[in-house]
């Protein structure tokens, strides 16, 4: 038997930082749970920039084709701000995306007890939550045509294209569907109906398929700007939330926020099935590269690390390993353990990058 394989693609700014972390938890597992990964590393965003001249190189484009799963931490920086649109770090990433034909992007937004408190809303409002937004990644206004900067006249226009198929919603809706089954049984589907066509498409095929092979699910709908209001109103009364590309990359940092932290929240892109059941996958935290912070120790891993454990969850099929990671992270913060980005207004000493991983990797240890 093979062991499983997983690509690390550390990136630029705290990305190595965090992906660091990582891989002490993959060398718990080899060592104390006889759990062996195969893995590889390579370069993605500024960094693959500096070296190839090129955000990805087909090399490793054809690397994360072949691996089980892929790891990557952060990409981007001001460095990187003057380069063409065209070679841009973030090209890389939207290139894995689409070229592995990762369409449906699973987004936790889940408030651990211990941060109850941090967040910007009333504890009450965020105390157990635990939501999941399932953001479409391939298609919309993000890679619809045409799109560009045009001179009409005498004045430049910027053109961005929000385009869907039905195909496209059916295959991200029925991932949708899927999820809420093996959770509250209950989904929201979000678009803007009321104002653009590719909305009302998106509604009529949702409800198709809820209608149609989903009738247990609890399906509704909701205008994405009302969406926005009742995520931060009472984020509680929703358990799955299926949206577009846009729309979900908005909906989904503002619920990163009603936990406290960016630094907290992983995400996994999964695509259609491997030819051993699994689908494609790409794993990453959803904050950036934050390169104020980079090489000072400062930065949160758990995000990371908690993509890390999405991965345990869904591209290898060790679900309760993934618990296992998941209990480790919320023991660490019981303990009172933070790292800069979670220090509240009472102060105290932080934590530092490796002490965070160290103290996951205890508390795993705790955990036999």
């Amino acid at each position: 038997m093979t062991n499983p394989s997983l690509l690390i693609l550390a990136g630029d700014g705290i990305g190595p930082e965090v992906m660091a972390e990582v891989r002490k938890i993959i060398g718990w597992y080899d060592t104390k749970r006889g759990v062996t990964f195969d893995v590889s590393e390579d370069l993605v965003g500024g960094c693959a920039y500096d070296k190839h001249g090129t955000p990805l190189h087909d090399d490793t484009m054809a690397k994360a084709q072949e691996v089980d799963a892929v790891l990557l931490g952060a990409v981007g920086g001001p460095k990187y701000d003057a380069l063409d649109f065209s070679v841009k770090p973030e090209r890389g990433l939207l290139r894995l995306r689409k070229e592995m034909d990762l369409y449906a992007n699973l987004r936790p937004a889940q408030c651990f007890d211990a941060l109850a408190d941090f967040s910007s809303l009333k504890k009450d409002v965020v105390a157990g939550l635990d939501i999941m937004i399932v953001r479409e990644l391939t298609s919309g206004v993000y890679f619809g045509e045409p799109r560009g900067i045009f001179k009409e006249g005498n004045e430049r226009v910027g053109i961005n294209t929000q385009r869907y198929t039905e195909s496209e919603i059916e295959r991200v809706a029925r991932s949708a569907f899927e999820l809420a089954r093996k959770r509250g049984n209950k989904l929201c589907s979000m678009e803007k109906a009321n104002v653009m066509e590719s909305g009302v498409l998106w509604r009529e095929v949702v409800q198709r398929i809820g209608d149609t092979e989903y009738p247990d699910v609890e399906l509704s709908h909701m205008y994405a700007d009302a969406g926005a209001m009742q995520l931060t109103r009472w984020p509680k009364q929703f358990d799955v939330i299926v949206t577009d590309n846009l729309f979900g990359d908005l909906l989904s940092d503002l619920a990163a926020m009603l936990t406290g932290s960016l630094g907290m929240l992983p995400s996994a892109s999964l695509g259609a099935p491997m030819a051993n059941g699994r689908p494609k996958a790409l794993y990453e935290p959803v904050h950036g590269s934050a390169p104020d912070i980079a090489g000072q120790g400062k930065a949160n891993p758990i995000a990371c690390i908690l993509s890390f454990a999405m991965a345990l969850r869904y591209s290898f099929d060790m679900g309760a390993e993934a618990d296992r990671v998941e209990a480790a992270v919320a023991k660490v913060l019981a303990d009172g353990l933070r790292t800069a980005d979670l220090m509240g207004p009472e102060g105290g000493a932080p934590i530092t990058t490796s002490q965070m991983g160290d103290a996951i990797v205890a508390a795993l240890d705790a955990s036999l």
